[in-house]
């Protein structure tokens, strides 16, 4: 988490001494505190804080009393879970509180098809009882809570929403279980004999409510379900979506992004169409200098490949999160070269759908690109609209929001997000949960501190119009605001403007402008099971590979 600190003109400490009017914009703000940032431990989407739990709490894991002096436990900062500490490792659920209805969620329950809903009804208790999600008491004289049915779990009204389709299930015993089978373990047997083993492991365990049938048909279908949640976490390896490799062409020290698809998770998410839709943007590129160039296509029996130009200036996310915010020439600099990329989207009938800081990234000299095409949708016009609920939480335009069919104003909403994030340094629109998050974006204002030029905040609220018909650029030419004044369009567009930052850049092959965590991975590709790829209809991905002339022209 980043603090910004706005210095407004109620900020200013008077003095008894008279200030100059030159030196005004010297004076300090007042003193304040340092702020620290608790550690975060992010464990299935859940953000764990040490925590002091000041009434008795119990662990939502083991359902044991959370003990101890000073931070006792550990507490989810979205779902309100509490654990103890030792039992971080055996949550098997992902937190219900953040991206609750996201893609990835979403493509994981129908994949999974893990659905064990509790069956929860007000009850009255008649002795103390405490929460099985948040740990404390539940008070009050009459209909304190809410017990489910099938498996008397206990839980706050307001803990309702937050607890996770787990009916039945002992996480502990499911944890200890989950241990016993390790990767290398289905690497070494397979995918079926995995499934096998797990199986037989879910077998033995008992949901709470089993003693009072004799394993009927609900509980076997719960047993299964576990069985194949778990198989989730231990072959995470079998169902990542993609992976990034960097290449270096023998003998030429050229070097080039290399991006592998699973051809059993394309077909299992049902994105075949998105993967030709991105290799069909990717192509198009070559004839704008802001959009990420292709070279090559082409598949072997399990994966889809794509051979791009290795951009390796990193993304504005990373600059970003370096520098807090960018000046006003800077950002001034990349909206300008953003607008000339999504024009030409838009002039070849595509609507982006992902534009972020995370897909905006820098070449050697500092000039962008637009990356990740995947969210892509062709053949867009006023009389054929998009009607897909999708891109990035932070970014998604209201008319998205309210389920309306739409056209390019969304990539125009978006681009207002990622301007306001580069000139302020935080997002526009702020929220709890993706709840909260998502009705800031339909009703809420955003700030502008005073700050920012009057020209900046005009473009925002332009470009932050609800009613998609009265947004800038879908009324007007975005070029011609003020905002661009000092851009000189004609010799931006044939890369001829010199960038306010040039990336540190040792070699063609440097990835020092990368965060950490995408540089762990070992440069390898992970193998499906035989069978899983035998059982692929492969003919789905026919026409994907692709040789674009330039690349020819390289390695001649």
């Amino acid at each position: 988490m980043a603090v910004q600190f706005f210095l407004e003109d109620g900020d200013i400490v008077a003095t008894t001494e008279s200030v100059k009017p030159e030196e005004e914009k010297y004076t300090l703000p007042r003193r304040r505190g340092a702020v620290r940032q608790p550690k975060i431990h992010i464990i299935k989407n859940h953000e764990f804080i040490a925590t002091f739990f000041n009434q008795p709490t119990f662990c939502s894991v083991c359902k044991e009393f959370v003990w101890g002096l000073n931070k006792q436990g550990y507490k989810c900062k979205q779902c309100n879970a509490a654990i103890h500490k030792k039992c971080k490792d055996k949550i098997i659920y992902n937190c219900t509180g953040t991206a609750a209805n996201s893609r990835e969620t979403m493509v994981s329950k129908e994949r999974f098809k893990i659905d064990m809903p509790h069956r929860f009804k007000a009850y009255n208790y008649k002795s103390p009882t405490f929460c099985d999600h948040c740990g404390s008491l539940l008070w009050g004289l009459y209909k304190q809570g809410l017990k489910c049915e099938a498996c008397s779990m206990n839980v706050h009204f307001n803990c309702n929403s937050k607890v996770a389709n787990l009916c039945g299930v002992n996480q502990k015993l499911l944890a200890e279980a989950l241990s016993q089978l390790t990767v290398s373990q289905v690497g070494e047997y397979g995918l079926n004999s995995a499934l096998v083993l797990l199986s037989t492991l879910a077998s033995h365990i008992r949901v709470s409510f089993c003693h009072k049938c004799s394993i009927c048909s609900y509980c076997f279908c719960k047993i299964t379900a576990t069985s194949v949640y778990l198989l989730d976490r231990a072959l995470t390896h079998y169902f990542s979506p993609s992976q990034v490799l960097l290449a270096e062409l023998r003998g030429k020290g050229q070097f080039f992004a290399v991006k592998v698809l699973k051809k059993h998770v394309v077909l299992m998410d049902d994105d075949v169409e998105c993967t030709m839709v991105e290799k069909r943007v990717l192509a198009l590129a070559w004839d704008n200098p802001f959009l990420t160039h292709l070279y090559s296509t082409f598949q072997s029996k399990e994966h889809l490949f794509f051979v791009m130009e290795y951009l390796n200036g990193g993304d504005l996310m990373f600059h970003i999160q370096d520098k807090g915010r960018f000046d006003i020439n800077r950002a001034t600099f990349y909206a300008a070269e953003i607008v000339v990329g999504l024009n030409f989207l838009h002039s070849r009938g595509i609507v982006y759908r992902d534009l972020k800081l995370d897909n905006i990234m820098l070449d050697s000299d500092g000039h962008i690109k637009l990356a990740d095409f995947g969210m892509c949708r062709e053949n867009v016009s006023q009389e054929n609209r998009a009607s897909t609920f999708c891109g990035t939480p932070d970014y998604i335009a209201p008319e998205i929001l309210l389920g309306q069919k739409y056209t390019f104003s969304v990539d125009w909403w978006s681009f207002g997000v990622l301007v306001y994030e580069m000139l302020i340094g935080q997002s526009p629109f702020q929220g709890d949960d993706e709840d909260e998050l998502f009705e800031a974006i339909r009703t809420d204002t955003p700030h502008y501190p005073r700050w920012i030029t009057k020209d900046s905040k005009n473009l925002l609220e332009q470009l932050f119009m609800k009613d998609p018909i009265t947004r800038m650029s879908v009324v007007g030419n975005i070029r011609l605001h003020s905002f661009f004044k000092s851009i000189n369009w004609t010799a931006l567009e044939k890369r001829q403007v010199e960038p306010p930052y040039k990336p540190k850049v040792k070699s063609p092959s440097d990835c020092s402008n990368f965060d950490r965590e995408f540089l762990n991975e070992k440069p390898r590709l992970s193998q499906c099971d035989k069978n899983l790829v035998e059982s692929m209809d492969c003919n789905a991905f026919a026409g994907f590979s692709f040789i674009n002339p330039k690349l020819e022209n390289m390695i001649s």
